[in-house]
């Protein structure tokens, strides 16, 4: 036998990467329980977050991007979240077809108490943590997603 057959857990980038799934399962079940009573999901929540993060002047094009997921599955969502009352839409001085999509003061409200029930349970996680530390570990995980969009993007063109 070979011992060239490693396992592919093997590999520190394939570890890094089976934790990163495994933390991402973790924070979208408890971000569902978290703000349950306030009638969002995790999706309903993330995608809010992008909203405010842009400040309304975001069509859901630019929402998905800024999330790193398809467009189609955003748009489902601020369709949801306009039916629920907690977004609208605003022409954008850019793009007609591509209207941006703003929070209503209802939105506002409902993040913000998302926001308040999220801070302890960040508090807590960064309480015995060094924040260089923490501050280092996000540059370097942006640092790999850099490198993997710039990889798809030139995947895609060739």
């Amino acid at each position: 036998m070979s011992d060239e057959a490693d396992s592919p857990f093997d590999h520190p980038a394939n570890a890094l990467v089976l934790e990163v799934f495994r933390l991402n399962g973790s924070l979208i079940r408890f971000g569902d329980e978290l703000v349950k009573s306030l009638g969002l999901t995790s999706a309903r929540w993330q995608v809010l977050g992008s909203i405010a993060h842009g400040r309304g002047t975001f069509p859901v094009a630019r929402l998905a991007d800024n999330m790193g997921l398809a467009r189609q599955s955003v748009q489902r969502i601020v369709d949801d979240l306009a039916a629920s009352g907690l977004v609208s839409f605003a022409p954008n001085p850019t793009h007609k077809r591509a209207k941006l999509v703003v929070m209503t003061p209802q939105g506002e409200r409902v993040f913000r108490q998302a926001t308040e029930l999220w801070r302890p349970v960040a508090d807590a996680m960064a309480w015995d943590a060094d924040p260089r530390r923490l501050s280092n570990t996000a540059e370097a995980l942006a640092a790999i997603r850099i490198r993997l969009e710039s990889r798809s993007s030139n995947r895609s063109s060739e």
